[in-house]
């Protein structure tokens, strides 16, 4: 596989977008640089057609584009998942500029599909988007004007990963766990961490936060299917020998 079909495997993931144009302008960013792969979701309607007028030409892009109810159900079938934000967190460690994302990401391409997450224009995406991103990619700007147009900010990542497919890197013949699968270790992890008294079911800003923290702990992993399955059976014991002491 090329470098440059390697592209073929990214996903841009446009969550509760206001605006149709800024999808048009989105899909012709992608476009430009390569990327076929569109999904919105949550779209908003678009009675004016602007979402093809702004594309450009880039028509397919639109047309092909999956639409989808939840995150979630968006992140499906990929096995790493970049969120976006400039906003600045003690509790975020897996924060990277689009440059350095693009060479990590590079290399896993040839055995994963990778979503990169954009969230609406003016609040960018929740902390419950972000818990289900594995990496986070900010955008370095000015601090006297931070605030970047949606599709401008996908063009910056899009152009980096294209400069980088450019670049000649190898592909690893690495699998990464599914998204959905990783989702549902974060359960397992949980129940059997508020099982044995480790979180406290009832305080939930604790229990949110350090299940995010321990989020980010595992996404700096890049867990494969295996890793994933032997996880869960420490978790599966580690709650058969809680429940049998507390008997």
């Amino acid at each position: 596989m090329s470098n440059a079909s390697l592209l073929e495997h990214v996903s841009i993931v446009l969550v509760r977008t206001k605006t149709p144009g800024n999808i048009g302008s989105v899909a012709r960013a992608m476009m430009n640089m390569g990327l076929s792969r569109l999904v919105l979701v949550r779209p908003p309607k678009d009675p004016a057609g602007d979402m093809v007028k702004f594309a450009a030409g880039a028509y397919r892009v639109i047309a092909d584009a999956r639409v989808c109810a939840t995150l979630d159900e968006a992140v499906e079938g990929h096995q790493l998942v970049a969120g976006t934000s400039r906003r600045r967190s003690r509790m975020r460690k897996n924060v990277v500029r689009p440059r350095m994302f693009a060479e990590t990401v590079l290399p896993l391409l040839g055995e994963n599909r990778i979503a990169v997450v954009f969230g609406p224009e003016v609040d960018g995406l929740e902390r419950t988007d972000l818990a289900l991103c594995q990496d986070i990619v900010s955008i370095p700007s000015t601090d006297a004007f931070p605030s970047i147009n949606l599709s401008h900010a996908v063009m910056v990542v899009v152009y980096e990963l294209l400069v980088a497919s450019l670049g000649g890197a190898g592909s690893a013949q690495r699998r990464l766990a599914d998204a959905e699968d990783l989702e549902r270790f974060f359960g397992h992890l949980q129940q059997t961490l508020e099982q044995i008294g480790f979180l406290d079911r009832n305080s939930y800003c604790d229990r949110d936060r350090m299940m995010f923290t321990l989020r980010q702990i595992f996404g700096r992993a890049r867990l494969e299917p295996r890793d994933v399955s032997i996880l869960r059976g420490i978790l599966t014991q580690t709650g058969r020998v809680s429940a049998k002491k507390s008997v």
